[in-house]
């Protein structure tokens, strides 16, 4: 799939959940993976025509994990005019060496949030674009359901109070092997992680339940996808928020 087309599903997302607005400042959260940079080169594309005219620029937060340079991605945007921060911290430290987490990734996640939140008001930015797609919505929603009990899933777009910030997913009507394919035929730079706790969550055993499943019912998530927005699930009405 090629730039063009590919921002087209971005656009229709951002415009059928009301995303982007006049005056809007867009940070991008870059942790360097394929699903945060299909996401940057694709607002970085649509910013050149949407009529919203939203500004643009990246974020990532080094959280501390050796071996991770993000040199290939700052050279990617200073080429294309796109304004990069990378905030180093301690949060690699502070989850696995002091408080020593035995589920770490709820309170990494916690803390990368904040950091980022600290970093767009500093910078004026209004909204995070996060590079959440349609396979992670059909899995978040599973896992809520086979975990908890209950029906729900993250918002397409949620204002977060606390931090005064909207969090905006314009990806979610991409699916992850088309993104990973965009970005191989993109070119895209990519730096990959060194957490240990990569592949190893109930996210995982999410995805193998799906893989298993669709096996017999190919257009499982297509399904469930469908009835999320059909029923609709708090967020998802297309017109919303």
């Amino acid at each position: 799939m090629d730039l063009n087309r590919f921002t087209g599903f971005v656009r229709r997302c951002a415009d059928d959940y009301r995303m982007l607005v006049s005056g809007d400042r867009v940070a991008v959260g870059v942790s360097g993976g394929k699903d945060s940079m299909a996401l940057l080169a694709a607002l970085r594309h649509l910013a050149r025509y949407h009529p919203s005219r939203f500004e643009l620029e990246a974020i990532t937060i080094d959280m501390g994990f050796p071996g991770m340079d993000f040199t290939p991605v700052r050279e990617w945007c200073a080429a294309r005019g796109v304004p990069y921060t990378i905030i180093k911290t301690d949060i690699r430290e502070i989850v696995f060496d002091v408080r020593r987490e035995e589920n770490p990734c709820s309170l990494c996640s916690k803390m990368r949030r904040g950091a980022l939140n600290d970093a767009m008001r500093e910078r004026g930015c209004n909204k995070l674009a996060l590079g959440h797609h349609f396979d992670d919505a059909v899995e978040t929603f599973l896992m809520n359901l086979l975990f908890t009990g209950q029906m729900g899933c993250f918002k397409p777009a949620t204002y977060m109070s606390r931090a005064g910030v909207w969090q905006i997913r314009p990806l979610l009507y991409l699916g992850e092997g088309t993104i990973a394919s965009f970005v191989r035929e993109e070119g895209l730079p990519l730096v990959p992680t060194t957490c240990p706790e990569d592949k190893e969550s109930k996210r995982e055993e999410i995805k193998l339940l799906i893989k298993r499943l669709q096996a017999d019912y190919p257009d499982l998530k297509d399904k469930v996808f469908g009835a999320m927005q059909r029923l609709p699930l708090d967020g998802w009405g297309k017109g919303a928020p």
